[in-house]
């Protein structure tokens, strides 16, 4: 690697390029992973979500990019699988939530646990305030996404696809 300075343009495209080559990686992941558990990846990433904590369908909604439409196709089949649960919100019973089962805890853990090692590693590297610009840009590319997303499902929605 050269050890000349590289210009703001050469180090967006290399960005750009390590950002898709990360992002296709994740993808692969996903789907492999979703394939050993047994569901489609667009479940196992609405799996993800929950597994943070219980959600309402609007809630998986905004996290994904999904119409509500789709979330309910989403949270029917991980039901179906013994993954996921709907259940009132204690503290507003006109709500149902949804909330990942211990099944789905047991079998999700041990596939994803050599990912989670491989990325703590790699973050052992940097220093606390160099993780909380990682963190601030992630967070900033993932809103970023989501409303690309949804530019690309409203396109696709007004050319009748």
């Amino acid at each position: 690697m050269s050890t000349a300075r590289k210009s703001r343009r050469e180090l967006m495209v290399q960005l750009d390029q390590a950002l898709q080559d990360v992002s296709g990686t994740g993808v692969l992941f996903s789907h492999a992973a979703a394939e050993r558990m047994g569901v489609n990846a667009t479940d196992l990433e609405c799996l993800g979500v929950i597994q943070r904590g219980p959600a309402t369908a609007g809630q998986l909604a905004v996290a994904t990019g999904l119409t509500t439409g789709a979330i309910t196709g989403v949270i029917d089949r991980l039901e179906r699988a013994g993954f996921a649960k709907r259940v009132a919100d204690e503290s507003d019973r006109r709500k149902v939530l949804v909330q990942m089962t211990p099944e789905a805890m047991a079998r999700a853990a041990p596939l994803f646990e050599p990912m989670r090692r491989a990325t703590a590693q790699v973050l052992s590297h940097y220093k606390d305030d160099e993780l909380a610009l990682i963190l601030d840009f992630l967070a900033r590319a993932q809103s970023a996404s989501l409303e690309v997303l949804a530019k690309v499902r409203t396109q696709l929605k007004i050319k009748g696809k």
